[in-house]
């Protein structure tokens, strides 16, 4: 079994040495399907897609990121860096 930190919440018996980080990232950016199996038995198929204006974070900047919060605070600290033409471009309808 692979060996967990003393304050994880993760069980011992889960074992992710075959798991691949971020296998799914590019399929979740696109949109995907949720398929639930209900008590009574039929089946309800949901697609999802992001909402506009969703930005996903790859799995390395997340872990400096941990919340809207963070990656708002930090934006607003970069955003006198930006040159005067990106500050005022705005999007088009």
């Amino acid at each position: 079994m692979a060996q967990m930190k003393k304050d994880s919440d993760m069980r011992t018996e889960y074992d992710f040495r075959g798991g691949v980080r971020g296998k799914h990232y590019r399929a979740m950016q696109t949109g995907y399907t949720i398929t639930i199996h209900e008590a009574n038995g039929t089946t309800v198929v949901k697609d999802v897609m992001p909402k506009e204006g969703t930005v996903i974070l790859e799995p390395d900047v997340r872990a400096y990121f941990p919340d809207s919060k963070s990656v708002n605070r930090t934006l607003r600290c970069l955003i006198p860096l930006l040159p005067k033409k990106l500050k005022t471009k705005t999007k088009k309808d």
